[in-house]
């Protein structure tokens, strides 16, 4: 047993006051915490989250969650918390993602709860809690692509014009996120943190986890986090057709002016652009830096759906064919 482990197992027998349980693996995410699900005697479960305080914070992830419970979403309950040790102890939402049951007889269903869940966060939660998605993590965050997949990964060395066309798109897809209406965003809103109910204790779908990085920013990017999902596909005319709906609700709700209607769709796109580089980028530097390379097998998907836009508006076309150009990137030749 890990050092870190018998630390884990000590809080939650000293602090917890539990002392007959079974602790297993629960999960962990694309960061330094891991999740252990605990069964109790009577079969009831809690998740314990290890966050160790030397490369994670646990205050935005209670301080989210409480935010989040108050306007009625599904989120873990917090049931102990130790932010010195970093360990907390959390309501269990279940172990079934939506990714694991997605499919085209029930995605309708599913993106529905999800979209009712998305819309009652864009409405009732107060942006101006939390931090700002300024121009400045914008641009970091697309960063990630040319260094961490182009530069690391690859080994691709640019040129002074593809340099030229980076920062000159990256410049673009900012201002396009900065114009647009600001809501509570999540940032991770996708099918990996989005789960089903598996027992009526773990409350309605969908659960949702992973919403510590929530900030202040644009009401079209957890949109396109759930239906741009990097870890699985839809068609593009399925993906249209969820957003017009989407985007009439928002007209209905007041979020968005009835003048921004026809922005909208573009809004949704761009944003998309600016949040695949950066999780293309994300993904290699995963494998790079964390050892953890089963997120490679999903950067094809991720980066051809900028490839794919290329077509469909013209300030992203010297970035697709920069993409098309390189052998290691041109394993991408379009959208479903």
């Amino acid at each position: 047993m890990s050092k870190r482990l018998k630390q884990l197992e000590n809080w939650l027998q000293t602090d917890c006051g539990f002392t007959h349980y079974k602790i297993e693996p629960a999960s962990g995410d694309a960061s330094f915490r891991r999740y252990f699900r605990i069964t109790l005697p009577d079969n009831s479960t809690r998740i314990a989250m290890d966050a160790p305080p030397d490369k994670e914070d646990c205050e935005p992830f209670v301080r989210v969650a409480r935010q989040f419970e108050k306007i009625g979403l599904n989120v873990p309950s917090i049931l102990a918390e130790n932010h010195d040790q970093g360990f907390l102890l959390l309501k269990d939402l279940g172990s079934i993602q939506y990714l694991d049951k997605l499919d085209s007889s029930n995605v309708d269903q599913l993106y529905g709860d999800a979209l009712s869940a998305l819309q009652t966060l864009q409405l009732s939660c107060d942006p101006g809690e939390l931090p700002k998605y300024d121009k400045k993590l914008l641009m970091q965050e697309m960063e990630l692509f040319r260094e961490w997949l182009l530069k690391k990964h690859l080994g691709i060395a640019l040129s002074d014009e593809e340099n030229h066309i980076l920062d000159e798109t990256f410049e673009m897809l900012a201002a396009n996120a900065l114009r647009q209406p600001r809501v509570c965003v999540h940032r991770d809103f996708h099918s990996r943190n989005l789960m089903m109910p598996s027992r009526p204790d773990h409350g309605p779908a969908p659960g949702i986890l992973d919403f510590q990085d929530a900030v202040d920013g644009p009401i079209t990017y957890d949109l396109v986090s759930l239906l741009k999902d990097c870890y699985i596909e839809w068609p593009r005319e399925k993906v249209i057709d969820w957003v017009i709906k989407y985007r009439q609700q928002c007209v209905q709700a007041g979020l968005l002016k009835p003048e921004e209607e026809g922005e909208f769709l573009r809004w949704f796109d761009l944003m998309g652009v600016q949040r695949h580089l950066k999780a293309a980028g994300i993904f290699a530097r995963l494998n790079i830096r964390d050892g953890k390379n089963g997120y490679l097998n999903d950067i094809p998907r991720t980066v051809g759906y900028i490839h794919f836009l290329g077509d469909v508006y013209p300030e992203l076309e010297a970035l697709a064919k920069l993409i098309h150009n390189y052998p290691s990137l041109s394993f991408v030749t379009g959208y479903s």
